[in-house]
């Protein structure tokens, strides 16, 4: 008689979000792992800038982020290739003129990437402006960023949704602007140089936005998890699959 047991089988959930942390991975393409390689000189770069250079990143990413979530619903569709679209031109725009021009081009950045996680989200079967989808969508910008130095993705999103006031928005843009604008601080360095900038803001502008994009499909796809199987367990399990294994020293 064979006493061979069955193999074990992994759970729904368990391929669920091992598919969704091999995506997040990935999220990161070439052109952002070139950033990452290229972030000394870039951070250079950044510091070699006019003083206060970094606060008003700061300052006008937080105003970006206010208006683009003001207007959110209002904004028009672009479909599926528009945003991308849009998002290189943009970027070439604002390359093409040096820091003046790729300062300008922030705000427009900014509110093109949010519409892109709006869409995620009705993607997703949500009501792009319920207030907790609204909020979530804010969110996916202090969820993860790019940059090799970031302490990896934030799990801790997987909240109780509850209708925003108006303080709670301004608490959360305020805690994420400083997140978003160290990201788009290197993109506008990368920019700084004219004509080269041009080339680079619309490669970068391309990357950002699919970065972005990916990481709104993750994080919108893990909260239908919650919803089936529970927050604090799937959080557990997207934690474990997407942080490298410790080292344990005898």
């Amino acid at each position: 008689m064979d006493q061979t047991l069955p193999a074990v089988r992994p759970t729904d959930l368990s391929v669920d979000i091992a598919l969704l942390a091999a995506r997040y991975k990935r999220a990161n393409g070439p052109v952002m792992q070139l950033v990452n390689r290229l972030g000394g000189s870039l951070e250079g770069q950044l510091s070699a800038l006019p003083a206060g250079f970094r606060g008003q990143i700061e300052r006008m990413t937080a105003q970006a982020l206010e208006t683009s979530y003001g207007i959110a619903g209002r904004a028009p569709d672009l479909g599926e290739r528009g945003p991308m679209v849009a998002a290189i031109a943009t970027g070439a725009a604002g390359g093409v003129g040096g820091l003046a021009t790729a300062i300008a081009e922030l705000p427009i950045t900014v509110t093109l990437f949010l519409n892109t996680i709006r869409a995620v989200a009705v993607e997703h079967g949500h009501d792009p402006d319920a207030p907790w989808v609204r909020a979530e969508c804010l969110q996916v910008f202090g969820a993860g960023s790019p940059l090799a130095q970031d302490d990896g993705v934030n799990t801790s999103f997987l909240t109780a949704r509850l209708a925003l006031t108006g303080s709670a928005v301004q608490n959360l843009i305020t805690t994420i602007a400083p997140k978003l604008a160290a990201v788009l601080g290197q993109k506008l360095a990368a920019q700084a140089v004219p004509v080269i900038g041009a080339v680079s803001g619309a490669t970068l502008n391309a990357a950002f936005l699919n970065y972005y994009r990916e990481v709104a499909r993750v994080r919108f796809a893990l909260l239908k998890l919650a919803d089936q199987h529970g927050a604090e367990l799937v959080l557990e399990e997207f934690r474990l699959a997407v942080e490298p294994p410790r080292i344990i020293k005898a």
